[in-house]
């Protein structure tokens, strides 16, 4: 990575030097704000290092505001700003042996006897914690250094972060690295997947990302840990140096970095952070470098910090493994979300501690772009050190041929179709095996079948036990069949404990079968627009149902309407037309649609006529406690027959909907002459007492 560029005349270096700081920021906002990195942290490095060195040839081109001269990270306005009391700066890199020995000349000349601790260097989110008379009471992001964003709700859900340290300091500022472990990651991974949301693509970004949420219960779901790394600041106690201060925090309750020293010996020094990057794949959680900090706080004082940089710390980044390996095969899979994804099988290779075989090639398109074809001697490597991926291809086998991608779904053989600029081909075939629990979990929802008590798990679980192998399965679920399953999971749970115990198993849930069983057969009459949407087909979500279902008069003209009048619905473009076109041109979904109706499925538009006219072009407000509906199923049913429900009352306000405990809205509507009326009102006014909703 020590690369430097000579650039002769000062035009064309400050012309660079602008394009290198324009790309710096963009990707610095990907990172830090967005959670949403582009490139790779080592392409990162290149670009700034060549920034780095254009400044150094060019010094007169160095501004205030450069990226070499500030700290990456900004506060999100998602949150409130802090002010830290003390700047959290960022650490230089080094890529090579050569810079840390510069370093340890540097420091060397200043502070003669100088010792060292090395760290690993972690890949997270870096975040400051506030004690005050031994409380947490302040969790804070690092952002650009002087001001970060105040999480401290979302740092409460870490169980390595105490609550209340066992002594009762005056004031304890602490830094540390929140990071996800690969654990965790891979677990998220699969959910996101399931749910067919855009994946994380690291555990960095994954911890961010998770840290960042609105919702303190998103962030407690995620298992993110911590590691304590520095004291910024601290009343009370009198520390001399890093590793005492690092045993300290460990007497207080913090889990804190593994260190490694003292070394005085910068050849020492060296010989264990390679150790480090060696072991690096042994590590339960993402390094991508090591950190070389001066052990005495004395000694930190007398060297300083630039504006951006500590001079007493030093960061060495390893740079991706990349080894070379014969491609032997591609093997094609389709994931549960049907898309269809090509796979490199190589000689096996060792990468970052671990050894590697496979590396997924994402799409027809990038297979093309670097011409892999099978016999290819290939260049791989580990992206962030996870992932492995193939870089390049560095020489062909004499006689290959360009690879093409299968027209057969290798799980159930249905034709796979690429859409117009997509880069995925799919499977679209919604009893695909690969993609069922996908489907199951999508089709019974809240927002689709609603099928209370039928969550991830269980659905993975019926799945697993052969109960359920397609969607209509779920209503051919029996007692008797629920009954053996529940059996038969307490029977494996209990087998140890009962052997050496002599307990009594209890008797299978019979209310818990009937409960489930209750809850699919009161999903079969489910409004139309649901079932629709808990179909699943692509591109269709809750709204652009409804604007199915009000277009059509039944789903049968639904199924056998054209492209051309698919279109005319509003805001139904050519995509979402084509996609639901093709759906229900599939002879699986004609089969799945008729086994639902002979289940009992109800598909058909209820009393639409008669609600049509009474609820046509009124607007309702809602108030108060409902007893028989949820708020978000008035709403449906009240927009689905040409209403609206508005928030605040006025003089154009048809209906005032009221429940238990109204509150204020029942008053105004009394003063405006707003007619109210109660829920056994509006289900009487509507002719729904009949109708499961």
């Amino acid at each position: 990575m020590g690369f430097k560029m000579k650039v002769i005349d000062i035009e064309k270096a400050k012309k660079l030097v602008l394009e290198l700081r324009e790309k710096i920021l963009y990707h610095n906002k990907k990172y830090y704000e967005e959670d949403k990195p582009e490139i790779s942290d080592y392409e990162y490095d290149q670009i700034f290092v060549q920034l780095e060195n254009l400044e150094k040839d060019f010094p007169e081109l160095i501004t205030e505001d450069s990226p070499t001269q500030t700290v990456g990270g900004m506060a999100s306005k998602k949150f409130e700003p802090v002010v830290h009391e003390v700047f959290m700066p960022s650490l230089h890199d080094s890529f090579s042996d050569e810079e840390l020995i510069k370093f340890d000349e540097y420091v060397k000349k200043i502070v003669k006897n100088a010792t060292y601790i090395v760290e690993p260097k972690f890949d997270g989110l870096s975040v400051s914690l506030r004690y005050e008379n031994g409380n947490f009471v302040l969790g804070s992001t690092r952002g650009d250094g002087a001001v970060g964003e105040d999480i401290t709700e979302n740092l409460r859900t870490i169980k390595n972060i105490p609550q209340k340290l066992s002594e009762e300091l005056p004031l304890l500022e602490v830094r540390g690295e929140v990071y996800m472990p690969y654990d965790s990651f891979f677990s998220l991974l699969e959910k996101q997947e399931l749910a067919g949301k855009k994946l994380f693509k690291n555990p960095r970004n994954a911890a961010a990302g998770s840290l960042r949420q609105k919702d303190s219960k998103v962030t407690a779901e995620r298992n993110l840990d911590i590691f304590i790394f520095n004291i910024q600041k601290i009343e009370g106690l009198k520390l001399g140096n890093h590793k005492e201060a690092l045993d300290y925090l460990k007497t207080l309750g913090f889990k804190t970095a593994p260190v490694y020293g003292d070394f005085q010996i910068i050849s020492e020094a060296l010989e264990k952070i390679h150790d480090i990057g060696n072991k690096r794949g042994d590590f339960p959680f993402q390094i991508d470098g090591a950190v070389i900090k001066v052990n005495s706080f004395a000694d930190r004082e007398v060297l300083g910090s630039t504006s951006k940089f500590p001079k007493w710390a030093e960061a060495y980044k390893y740079p991706p493994q990349e080894k070379e390996a014969e491609l032997i095969k591609i093997d094609v899979n389709v994931g549960r979300t049907g898309v269809v994804t090509p796979t490199a099988i190589f000689n096996p290779v060792v990468l970052a501690g671990t050894t590697v075989s496979r590396a997924v090639l994402h799409n027809e398109d990038f297979i093309k772009e670097k011409d892999i074809r099978v016999g290819d001697m290939v260049l791989v490597r580990k992206a962030g050190d996870i992932i492995p991926e193939i870089v390049k291809v560095v020489k062909h086998k004499a006689n290959s041929l360009p690879f093409e991608m299968p027209r057969f779904c290798p799980s159930c053989f249905s034709e796979i179709s690429r859409q117009p600029g997509e880069s995925a081909w799919r499977c679209t075939n919604t009893s695909c095996p690969a993609q069922l629990l996908r489907h199951l979990i999508h089709f019974v929802s809240r927002d689709a079948m609603d099928i209370e008590g039928l969550g991830s798990e269980l659905l993975k679980q019926f799945v697993d036990f052969g109960m359920v192998a397609s969607i209509s399965d779920v209503y051919r679920l029996k007692k008797e069949q629920l009954l053996a399953f529940l059996e038969r999971k307490r029977n494996e749970k209990q087998k140890l404990e009962n052997s050496l115990l002599n307990k009594k198993k209890p008797k299978p849930s019979e209310k818990w079968a009937e409960n489930l069983l209750g809850a699919i057969e009161g999903s079969k009459t489910r409004e139309l627009h649901r079932v629709i949407f808990a179909l699943g087909i692509r591109h269709v979500g809750k709204q652009s149902a409804k604007l199915l279902v009000e277009h059509f008069s039944s789903l049968e003209e639904i199924i056998f309407a054209e492209k051309e009048e698919l279109e005319k619905i509003e805001d139904f473009g050519p995509v979402l037309s084509n996609s639901v076109f093709e759906y229900f041109r599939l002879e699986q979904t004609k089969r799945l649609i008729e086994d639902l109706k002979k289940l009992g499925v109800v598909m058909a538009k209820w009393g639409k006529k008669a609600i049509e006219e009474t609820l046509l072009d009124k607007t309702f407000v809602l108030t108060g406690t409902l007893k028989n509906y949820k708020r978000e199923q008035i709403t449906d049913i009240i927009e689905q027959f040409g209403g609206k429900v508005v928030a605040s009352i006025s003089k154009k306000t048809d209906y005032l909907l009221a429940g238990e405990k109204p509150g204020s809205k029942l008053d105004k509507a009394k003063t405006l002459g707003v007619k109210v009326i109660s829920e056994d009102e509006f289900i009487e006014m509507c002719n729904l007492e009949n109708i499961s909703i």
